[in-house]
């Protein structure tokens, strides 16, 4: 690599040395399978907060945001703002229930609400979609970018970033993960911010910035019409995906559920809901930058030609690349640690009854060994994965959040929602979002013609994702209202709580919750204060 000195190699394996470190000592202590998949159920908001939001930040966010922002400019940050209310959503309404029911997965809640047949259905489908998607891409991307900043092979360099977070994830569980969490979200956001100032210094500041790109470049809404990020898209159809990942999604709540208490959870989601003002403006606008630095630039080597550039000194150079493999293994870590419990407690457990402590700490282990097996046999595929199929992984969210954003919100709000109902709108969903997306690839490789079907598969993604919710919710409104009442409720906390739960007297709450009511009213606020800044 160019400009690559003896001070920045010393950053890159003092973090390697500091995670793995953290990772072997946390394995250390004796674990139950409550320790091992919940860390114990004692994390601190703290903890909560910052490994809710190092769980999502990985390094295709740093290649799709800045790539995204070099495109089209800010808009697409609006995916990271508006997460901000499903983190609050998940603060306010899912964590009383998810906590209370004592579960160890969402699946598992969903048997608890429903039946098992939704359980398994949640299972496979996540397993699967882990696999395919989150895996795979993060994977790709992060080879990708240390390919093009660092000149390593691009199999070797994926190899051995899966072995040492595999390590400290089989032996630590999700105690590590968060342990070493909280230091990969200093270091990704000190290091971003980093290269973000030196950028911005280089380029004239906002105001030479303003100057040597499209002027539409600062606005976080585009027409109706815009291929990509259409304001309706954004505003309707980004939430009902943001609601999926952020409230019903494996990867993400198994956070929240090792928290110590309700409050610690809630607060923790607050925290998080801070931290994602950040990326539009050491992610996203890092891509703008680059395209003012170096015109035409293709989207997807954006941040990478920032890093690779003159642009950092010896040492900072370093520093922010140890922010690009915190991202990446923090990611990897989370996604090897759900799938692991997926497994395990909602798979295993069925197979084997009455299985003890030990041997479903065994199986997590062994589960998670499997996952980084398999993740170094995908990387010689990763490298026939082009930036035409990377987009087509970033859109699978919108083809299958929206029927399970529907089947968990319904089912806290409204209490005659049954099994037939949910089960029905799951299935449905899965169909109708699989064809969309082989048709879409079958007609973007030329492969057929759509005929009658073009409206169906030439629709926005963002606008697809609003109709199919629409849909689920009224399946499983007629699935529910025209099926028979019985054995609706299979958990006895959620039975007396269904489309209750959201109800509260300010003066009855703790003192922890109205500060935690404070901080959303602000963050809220900022927020709207960003948008009308950023209009």
């Amino acid at each position: 690599m160019n400009n690559f000195e003896k001070l920045d190699w010393i950053f890159i394996i003092s973090y390697f040395g500091l995670i793995s470190i953290i990772g072997m000592w946390v394995s250390q202590r004796k674990k139950t399978s409550n320790d091992y998949f919940l860390a114990g159920k004692k994390m601190s908001w703290l903890a909560v907060g910052a490994s809710l939001f190092a769980a999502n930040i990985s390094s295709e966010h740093y290649i799709g945001l800045a790539g995204s922002g070099a495109t089209s400019g800010l808009a697409v940050g609006n995916f990271e703002w508006l997460a901000i209310f499903a983190l609050l959503l998940l603060g306010w309404l899912f964590v009383p229930f998810y906590l209370r029911s004592s579960v160890f997965t969402m699946p598992e809640f969903l048997e608890k609400r429903y039946g098992k047949s939704c359980r398994m259905y949640l299972t496979s489908v996540s397993i699967i979609s882990y696999i395919i998607t989150k895996m795979s891409v993060t994977i790709f991307a992060g080879a990708l970018l240390l390919n093009f900043i660092m000149g390593w092979n691009m199999v070797t360099s994926s190899i051995l970033l899966v072995i040492v977070t595999g390590l400290y994830t089989i032996a630590g569980g999700l105690e590590s993960v968060v342990y070493t969490s909280i230091i990969q979200t200093l270091l990704l956001i000190v290091g971003a911010s980093i290269l973000t100032i030196f950028g911005l210094k280089e380029v004239g500041w906002i105001a030479g910035l303003r100057e040597k790109v499209p002027s539409d470049f600062f606005s976080m809404f585009k027409p109706i019409n815009h291929p990509d990020f259409p304001w309706t898209g954004i505003m309707f159809g980004a939430p009902i995906l943001g609601v999926w990942y952020w409230c019903t999604d494996q990867y993400i709540v198994q956070r929240v559920l090792g928290a110590k208490n309700i409050e610690h959870a809630r607060a923790g989601t607050i925290l998080a809901s801070y931290l994602k003002l950040l990326p539009v403006f050491i992610l996203v606008l890092p891509g703008i930058i680059a395209v003012a630095m170096f015109p035409g630039v293709k989207s997807d080597q954006a941040f990478p030609m920032l890093v690779s550039s003159y642009l950092l000194p010896a040492g900072l150079k370093g520093l922010v690349i140890a922010g690009l493999l915190a991202a990446l293994m923090s990611s990897l870590a989370s996604c090897f640690n759900s799938i692991s419990t997926l497994f395990t407690m909602d798979l295993y457990t069925n197979l084997r009854y009455g299985a003890g402590e030990k041997e479903l700490v065994l199986v997590g282990r062994l589960a998670t060994t499997a996952m980084v097996i398999l993740s170094i046999l995908w990387i010689p595929f990763i490298r026939s994965i082009s930036s035409q199929l990377f987009v087509y992984l970033q859109s699978v969210q919108a083809y299958i959040a929206p029927p399970i954003t529907a089947v968990f919100v319904i089912g806290i709000l409204w209490r005659r929602a049954n099994n037939t109902g949910a089960f029905t709108t799951l299935i449905f969903g899965a169909i109708v979002g699989m064809l969309r997306l082989v048709l879409e690839i079958l007609w973007k490789k030329g492969l057929i013609s759509l005929g009658p079907l073009a409206w169906f598969v030439q629709m926005n993604f963002l606008h697809f994702a609003i109709l199919l919710f629409l849909t689920s919710v009224l399946i499983m409104y007629s699935g529910s209202l025209f099926s028979r009442k019985t054995d609706i409720y299979k958990s006895k906390y959620i039975e007396h709580s269904i489309g209750r739960n959201c109800n509260f007297k300010l003066n009855s709450i703790s003192n922890f919750d109205k500060y935690n009511l404070i901080f959303s009213v602000i963050v809220v606020s900022l927020l709207v204060v960003l948008w009308i800044v950023f209009r």
